[in-house]
């Protein structure tokens, strides 16, 4: 592995902790920066974490990164190598309605996490963004190169404002940034708020499940290890300058074949409560994944019936041991 240490901002959530899986078991020194929030329960949180407690190349700091002084003097104690930052507040629908958190936390948070790398020489910044940048973008599939994005939500335009100064830092000051642009990620740890888990527990518990619209909105749902897979990549990448490349299956779903894959896994059949499309949703998401393919090697490699299994066993183990 090129890097030694890491500093993984959002470390103890979904994919930040399958991030540190990774990391760990290359051999890798981490600091992990998570503040906890109460977003959603942050017992899940300390669940992800549990183990790598106990690791010895492992150290958890539990801090905001919208305190610019904390993070700045974190870099410059621990000089990661590397920076990956996953930390945001997640969520299309919830940034509706407290946008100015949204914007201090995910745009602001990661000016600071770039002044900390500049000022204290850190060699790479791995930043995470979303396919919501792409928000009602008609042209399909979602390319890197699309000249107008057009975010629908604050969570979206925060995201979309936090690569524009990956851009400007690395032509500024010479770092070398890769913003990945995740989609609809999936699998064990997920979120209790996303689709696929709540669906899943509320389906298992004999309750209906909420769909918004007629169903046939459609989401580029990508399995977890096919995501830390590329950030692994963009990891290693010799970069020069900013680059973006989106991480997706490229293989949209609607919601209604979402719901039919998911019967078929857990045995058990949706009872349906329809509702009207919520503002800030968009109609579907895309991924055009060919220069992820070219650059990084990225090649997603999980059908949704096969990860839609892991993740049902999963919760299934989880709800044992509960």
């Amino acid at each position: 592995m090129q890097y030694e240490r890491f500093l993984v901002t959002g470390g103890a959530g979904f994919i930040g902790s399958h991030l540190v899986d990774r990391l760990l078991g290359a051999g890798a020194e981490v600091v992990v920066v998570d503040d906890f929030n109460d977003y959603y329960d942050p017992r899940f949180k300390r669940d992800n974490v549990r183990e790598h407690l106990v690791h010895p190349r492992y150290r958890l700091v539990e801090a905001d990164i919208r305190d610019g002084a904390q993070m700045g003097a974190l870099v410059g104690s621990f000089a990661p190598q590397c920076i990956v930052h996953l930390a945001a507040r997640a969520g299309v629908r919830p940034s509706l309605s407290d946008p100015l958190l949204y914007e201090t936390t995910n745009a602001v948070g990661t000016l600071h996490l770039l002044e900390a790398a500049r000022h204290h020489g850190v060699t790479k910044f791995v930043f995470a963004s979303s396919s919501s940048v792409y928000g009602l973008n008609t042209k399909v599939p979602f390319a890197e190169t699309d000249a107008l994005l057009r975010p629908a939500s604050p969570y979206g335009a925060t995201k979309l404002a936090s690569e524009a100064m990956c851009h400007a830092y690395a032509h500024l000051y010479g770092l070398a940034i890769v913003s990945l642009r995740f989609f609809t990620v999936y699998g064990p740890r997920q979120r209790p708020d996303l689709a696929i888990r709540k669906f899943a527990e509320r389906m298992l518990a004999g309750r209906s499940i909420e769909l918004y619209g007629d169903g046939s909105t459609s989401r580029d749902y990508t399995f977890v290890d096919d995501i830390i897979a590329g950030v692994q990549a963009a990891i290693e990448l010799p970069v020069v300058g900013h680059e973006v490349f989106n991480l997706g299956n490229s293989s949209p779903v609607t919601l209604a074949q979402l719901v039919s894959a998911l019967e078929g896994v857990l045995g058990v059949p949706a009872i349906i409560e329809r509702l009207p499309e919520q503002p800030g949703d968009v109609p579907r998401t895309f991924a055009d994944v060919e220069r992820a393919e070219t650059r990084l090697g990225f090649r997603p490699s999980t059908p949704l019936a096969d990860g839609l299994a892991v993740f049902v066993q999963w919760l299934r183990d989880r709800a044992g041991r509960a």
